[in-house]
Formats: C-alpha cells, structure tokens, sequence
C-alpha cells in the first residue's frame, strides 16, 4: 500500500478533498504503519522503562539517581504524570526495572516487571556503559514486552522510561549516529545549569570521539558503550513491535536515541514509527530528522515517562477514526464537486 493508496481511500470519504488538513496526513502515516487503510488505535500500551545511570556521579544532571527509585515508586502508587496521562487516554500502563540501583522491590502491583539487569551502567564518562552482552539482554527484555503487548492484542504501542541522567546517553547516541556535534546535541535535561550543561557536553564529546572509530566494524559494541538500559530495552521493544506490524508512538529525546539504535541494529524499524512530539532538548530535532519523522505537537515539554507521546495519541485515535468511520461519498449518492 503506498501514500497514493491512501489518499485515494480518504478523497472517496463524505468530505471536501484536504478539507481535514493535517489530520490526514496523519492518518496516512497511520495507515502506513500498519498498512491497512482501516489502522486500530485500541488496545494500546504503553511501557516505561527504567534504569540508572553511572554517569550521573560525574556531574552531568541536577539530580542525584537516587530520584530514578524514588520516581520508580511514585508510578507503582499510580501518581506520576505517565500515570495520570494514560489513565485520561485509556492506555494501560507497564512499568519494567531494567537497571535501577538499589533495593529489589516487593509486593508489586501486578503492572511492574523486576527485569533487571544490572543495578546501573558504569559511567560513559570512564569506560564502556556497559558490555555487548548486557546491551542484548536489554534489547531482550524490550522485545518480549513488545511480544506480550501484540500476544494481548495491542495495535499501537508507546514506550517510555525514567532514568536520572538519561539525556547524557542520549545525547551521546544521537552523536554518534546523525553526526551532530555535542554542543547541539546536549541540553539541560532535568534542569542543568550552564556549568552542568558545559560539562556533559565535554563528557558526551570525549565518550563519542572515545568509541566512534569502532562503530562500522563493531556496530552493537560501540553502541553499548554509550547507552543506558532502559534506552537498550526501548530499542528492542521498536525493533519487535515494529517487525510484528505494530504502530509506534514515539515520545522524546531519549525515547528517539533509542529509535535511532532500533533503525541502526534493525533497518526498516521507522516505517512503524509516528514521532509524538518535538522535545525542547535540543538535540532532538536532529535525530527525528535522521529517521525522517516529523513530529505531531512542538509543545516544549521535556518530561519523559511517555509523556509527550500520550498527549499526541488522541490525534491518533482522530486519525484512525476518519479512516474507519466515515461515509463514501458514492455510499451516499453524492458526486464530488471539489
């Protein structure tokens, strides 16, 4: 089915031709990624990931990682903004551990998964992130919650993760694979000030120059090195759901260098792939536009969780609406007279 194919499917509806703008480009883009001209929105999903960060103790956030575990647990009460977001859009929400320090958690709602394959990466500042090894096992986790949201029915899968100092990885991820320098690519994250932002962005450039020359001979290494667990976990959850016909919502920044390491590992993945929004972290444009996304809403929102991603679904479940819903003009009578 190509775009031609679905604009046909959209003039032939009980409308003016174009007359709903945007929206059905969007609704193309949705068809496209399921390629049927009826795409389902519903049953949705939506993941966090979460993981630490070993770069965090060399100064790149305003936040120590202890708030990773303390945010953890405000999600598992149902009280975060993810929580809150995808209750509004009835989309259920599954929160995984891939690489949080500290103490295992007990007694968990039934919506948590204790996947945990470290307690944190090692800092990027220093070394390898963390070994190829430890990457696939990550990937692993994303992909079968991928499997376990298509096996359950959902169409249309969102993933989102929390992670003090994540945007350090991400940043870094997106250098590595656009091309971009690190000044543009690094931004404030979580609230840095300019002294903070001066030295991820050293820390980022040096990681970068440090593995790039291993990038085409050893392509997953060199992405492990720079990459943190949950950021490993979101690639393989697009890299399945996208191969399994699933529709992919992405969030920000750091949800976006994952989809960059999915395309990256398993070309073809962006085909799956609507971009939810533009994030005010200045690098993000530049790895949207390596995949060749064009956001839905540029609303400067840089929270993470899935967030921005949940605000964008209902233009989604607008789009899919059109597509399925709406009367033919010849299924009427009518004749087109635009």
């Amino acid at each position: 089915m190509t775009d031609a194919d679905v604009r046909a499917h959209l003039d032939a509806l009980a409308k003016p031709r174009g007359s709903l703008g945007r929206l059905e480009d969007i609704a193309v883009r949705l068809a496209r990624t399921q390629d049927r001209l009826d795409p389902r929105t519903r049953p949705r999903r939506i993941v966090l990931f979460a993981g630490d960060h070993g770069c965090v103790a060399d100064g790149v956030s305003a936040w120590p990682s202890a708030v990773t575990g303390m945010m953890v647990a405000t999600i598992l009460t149902g009280r975060a903004t993810s929580n809150a977001l995808a209750a509004a859009h009835e989309c259920p929400l599954r929160l995984v551990d891939v690489g949080v320090a500290g103490p295992r958690i007990e007694h968990a709602p039934a919506f948590f998964r204790d996947a945990r394959v470290a307690d944190g990466t090692a800092s990027l500042a220093r070394g390898a992130a963390m070994t190829a090894a430890q990457f696939e096992a990550a990937w692993q986790v994303g992909a079968e919650e991928a499997d376990a949201a298509i096996d359950d029915g959902a169409a249309l899968l969102i993933a989102g993760e929390m992670g003090i100092g994540n945007t350090t990885p991400a940043a870094a991820l997106t250098v590595l694979l656009t091309g971009l320098p690190a000044a543009p690519a690094v931004g404030r994250g979580a609230g840095a000030d300019a002294a903070i932002v001066a030295n991820k962005t050293r820390i980022v450039a040096d990681a970068v120059a440090r593995v790039a020359p291993g990038l085409a001979g050893d392509t997953l290494g060199t992405i492990a090195a720079v990459v943190g667990y949950e950021i490993a976990a979101m690639a393989g959850f697009f890299a399945r759901g996208g191969a399994r016909g699933a529709t992919l919502l992405l969030d920000g920044y750091v949800a976006t260098a994952a989809a960059l390491v999915a395309e990256r590992l398993a070309p073809g993945s962006v085909r799956a792939m609507i971009a939810g929004h533009r994030s005010a972290e200045p690098g993000h444009a530049a790895a949207l536009a390596q995949l060749g996304l064009e956001p839905l809403l540029d609303w400067g929102m840089r929270l993470g969780e899935g967030s921005g991603a949940l605000v964008a679904l209902p233009l989604l479940d607008a789009a899919a609406a059109v597509l399925c819903d709406v009367a033919r003009l010849d299924a009427i009578g009518a004749e087109r007279a635009d």
